[in-house]
């Protein structure tokens, strides 16, 4: 496996990982997939504001993607960031999440950032133990702050203090 930086043709596969998480879980909030002119546009604005878009490859094959971006709008949160991470549905559990997850970090410290946050779905025990293995800690839960699938989803804020 290989993890590096984001090439405009991972795009799609960016694309599909998404998409199914959109239909099939409560990890994204969305309801409508996205088409790739808007999955382009997002992952260009986190570009053009210089944070990391990185992939996971193995046999030239992207089975996975991870970035940050501003947590907030103010200028006072500059040193805090959000980070998603998400690996392809059919090869999960096999270290792809980790090593995402790990290289995001690492570049959130050499960038001299304080600290990171991963906004998860009460629902999603796996995604909250995976970032407790990291340190995160569970700073407070947003009490239905999301309607999806005919039902009210709780949103888990996780913190990790980076230095």
């Amino acid at each position: 496996m290989e993890i590096r930086k984001f090439k405009p043709q991972d795009t799609q596969a960016i694309l599909d990982i998404i998409n199914y998480n959109i239909e099939n879980s409560t990890a994204i909030y969305d309801y409508k997939k996205r088409t790739l002119e808007e999955q382009e546009k997002i992952i260009a604005d986190k570009i053009s504001k210089n944070f990391p878009v990185i992939v996971a490859e193995i046999d030239s094959k992207v089975v996975g993607f991870g970035m940050y971006s501003e947590f907030r709008f103010r200028e006072a949160y500059k040193y805090t960031v959000e980070h998603s991470v998400y690996v392809n549905q059919n090869i999960q559990g096999k270290g792809i999440g980790h090593s995402l997850l790990e290289n995001l970090i690492a570049i959130a410290k050499k960038e001299g950032l304080h600290t990171m946050i991963g906004v998860i779905d009460s629902e999603n025990q796996n995604s909250i133990a995976f970032h407790e293995k990291f340190g995160f800690k569970n700073v407070g839960v947003i009490k239905e702050s999301g309607y999806k699938f005919n039902r009210w989803l709780d949103s888990v804020f996780m913190q990790l203090i980076l230095n």
